[in-house]
């Protein structure tokens, strides 16, 4: 979910993650308009709608128990190591 910005309140699924710039592209946030030229002849060029980049501190996970934005905490089960949700407790996968 973005928690802020022109597109406060849209969730939707995470395609690309750049860690390095802390910045990620979420499916329908933060649109942009590119201009396609005609490749061929008697084709049209069109505008075409990709998602754009958003910064990463703008962005909560969504738990899927208690269906809100929720910090991330970890819980070690053995030697393996799970996400689970700050407000229920829930694992999130």
């Amino acid at each position: 979910m973005v928690m802020s910005g022109k597109d406060r309140g849209k969730t939707g699924k995470v395609l690309r993650v750049l860690p390095r710039d802390q910045r990620l592209s979420i499916e329908g946030v933060a649109m942009q308009t590119r201009h396609r030229r005609a490749r061929r002849s008697g084709e049209k060029g069109q505008r075409v709608s990709i998602p754009g980049m958003i910064a990463i501190g703008n962005v909560r996970v969504m738990c899927g128990s208690c269906h809100k934005p929720v910090r991330v905490g970890y819980k070690m089960t053995g030697a393996e190591k799970h996400r689970v949700c700050r407000k229920c407790g829930a694992t999130i996968s």
